[in-house]
C-alpha cells in the first residue's frame, strides 16, 4: 500500500509540477495581471474598506440625529422664552 501512496504522490507531484511550466501558468499569470490591472483603474475598495465606511457612516448619521433633537429642543425653548434643557 505504500508504494501505491509514494506512487499517487510522485503522480500529483509531475502533473503540478508539468501544470507549472505550461503555457496554461503563463495565460493565468497574465490573466490576473490584466484583471489586477483593470480593477486598479475601476477605483474599487476591498471588503474591509467598504465595512469601515459603513460603520463610520452610521455613527455620523447617529450623531447627527442627536444633533437633531438638540436643535430642536433650543429652537423650541427660544421660541418659547424659556432656557433650555439637555
Amino acid at each position: 500500500m505504500a508504494n501505491r501512496s509514494d506512487f499517487f504522490e510522485e503522480f500529483q507531484k509531475n502533473i503540478s509540477e508539468l501544470i507549472a511550466k505550461s503555457p496554461a501558468a503563463d495565460i493565468e499569470r497574465n490573466v490576473k495581471a490584466m484583471m489586477a490591472q483593470t480593477f486598479s483603474r475601476l477605483d474599487l475598495i476591498t471588503r474591509e474598506e467598504f465595512d469601515t465606511q459603513s460603520e463610520l457612516l452610521e455613527r455620523a448619521l447617529a450623531r447627527i440625529a442627536v444633533l437633531e433633537a438638540k436643535v430642536q429642543a433650543l429652537e423650541t425653548a427660544a421660541s418659547l422664552g424659556g432656557s433650555p434643557q439637555e
